[in-house]
């Protein structure tokens, strides 16, 4: 098989250790087959209770620490891990499985390819998140902004998995057109007028109560978890509800 990248992949057998780079399909992999999970990075927080030997960050995994625990292959994602990695763990002979996701519809289409190629059966809750989001949404037509760091204020832009997901809320992303995936971006310019609300998620930068809505005089903000805006996998059971929920919450 080829990953999403189109680089072939070949595994003899069912993947039994497994090494992943990504909090999204570490999430994924311990549930649908916890005991092959032999590696997560330290910002693979779920589930909770993840107990497995760290690897370092997404951005600068530990490659020997990895090799060292001799997975059959390591998951990885354009966006979120180094091709430098990828190419140096190819190098040393680890296979390693890109994906690259930007839609709703590309993270259940690429996750399923994903257990094909691990060799294991499609997991029900894959299923399950798909239909949750296929309930349709009519457009309220409200305008939003997402940041994602301050001091430089930078927002979601185009082309991204979270754009997509406020477009299935029923949301616009102010932002949406924008030539870049992530912008840099003056606050003046996510606080005004025309935007009816804004987002504020606790990762990357974690937003709070006391850090972030005090920023903004014009558009009214809400908290939203991270988690259910960004990641894909076993997150996406919940997370329409639970973003609906917090957006209706301020009208």
């Amino acid at each position: 098989m080829k990953d999403d990248l189109g680089h072939p992949v070949e595994l003899t057998a069912p993947a039994r250790r497994v090494v992943s780079l990504v909090p999204s399909l570490t999430e994924a992999v311990a549930a649908t087959r916890p005991e092959a999970l032999v590696g997560a990075t330290d910002w693979c927080t779920h589930p909770a209770d993840l107990d497995v030997p760290r690897v370092r960050g997404t951005k600068n995994p530990d490659r020997a620490a990895i090799a060292a625990l001799e997975p059959d292959i390591v998951l990885a994602n354009r966006e979120e891990n180094r091709e430098l990695d990828v190419e140096r763990l190819r190098a040393a002979g680890i296979a390693v499985w890109v994906t690259e996701i930007e839609t709703v519809d590309q993270a259940f289409a690429s996750m399923a390819r994903m257990f094909e190629a691990l060799g294991w059966d499609e997991p029900g809750w894959l299923g399950e998140a798909r239909s949750v989001w296929d309930v349709p949404v009519e457009s309220s037509g409200r305008r939003v902004a997402v940041p994602i760091w301050r001091d430089p204020w930078m927002v979601v832009g185009s082309r991204t998995f979270t754009g997509d997901v406020l477009n299935r809320l029923g949301l616009v992303n102010a932002f949406g057109e924008s030539a870049d995936r992530y912008p840099h971006t003056e606050l003046g310019d996510i606080d005004r007028g025309d935007i009816d609300l804004v987002l504020l998620p606790d990762e990357p930068y974690v937003f709070t109560a006391d850090d972030g809505p005090e920023a903004f005089t014009q558009a009214p903000t809400v908290l939203v978890s991270g988690r259910a805006l960004t990641w894909y996998g076993p997150s996406m059971l919940t997370a329409r509800a639970e973003l609906l929920a917090a957006i209706s919450s301020v009208e």
